[in-house]
């Protein structure tokens, strides 16, 4: 497997968006009930286009696998060196490797920018696999929210990590 990780173009966004619309429609990364259409997904990919916001793709043989990406944390200009991760592998590619190597690559991308001082990555109650990960590449658990969203019929809690820089 040759995998690359690299700065998102638009090329990239059918293949993310589905990536993504699989969560949507089977998962629980995502508190999405609905998918997104390519439309809303330039938005998003624009918006990530600016300041301390990023998004970059796992590419394996010349396909898109995955993406991590670094959101505005919340609207309040204090908030402005916090941003929150947020990192999708294909189900067909998942257990390789490629989660760890988005992550690490984000961190450093991060501290290049300079103007990252706090990551948190917000994990759906229960998903072990992301919770040990995070904790193997220094991300701090910062508290458990109990019963925030409801999806499937069940009710989900949020484990909060955070990587202060």
């Amino acid at each position: 497997m040759s995998l690359t990780i690299r700065d998102t173009v638009p090329e990239d966004l059918p293949e993310l968006l589905a990536i993504y619309n699989y969560e949507v429609e089977h998962g629980v990364s995502t508190f999405d009930l609905n998918k997104k259409d390519m439309r809303q997904w330039r938005e998003w990919y624009d918006d990530h286009m600016l300041g301390n916001r990023f998004i970059l793709t796992a590419e394996v043989d010349g396909k898109a696998v995955g993406y991590s990406s670094l959101s505005e944390y919340r609207s309040k200009e204090a908030y402005a060196a916090t941003t929150e991760l947020s990192v999708y592998v294909d189900t067909a590619y998942r257990g390789r490797g490629i989660a760890k190597e988005l992550i690490r690559r984000t961190v450093e991308k991060a501290r290049e920018n300079g103007n990252v001082h706090t990551i948190v990555s917000v994990i759906t109650g229960g998903n072990r696999a992301s919770i040990e990960l995070h904790k193997k590449l220094g991300f701090a658990h910062c508290g458990t929210i109990c019963e925030v969203g409801e999806k499937f019929g069940r009710l989900l809690d949020i484990d909060n990590f955070q990587l202060i820089l």
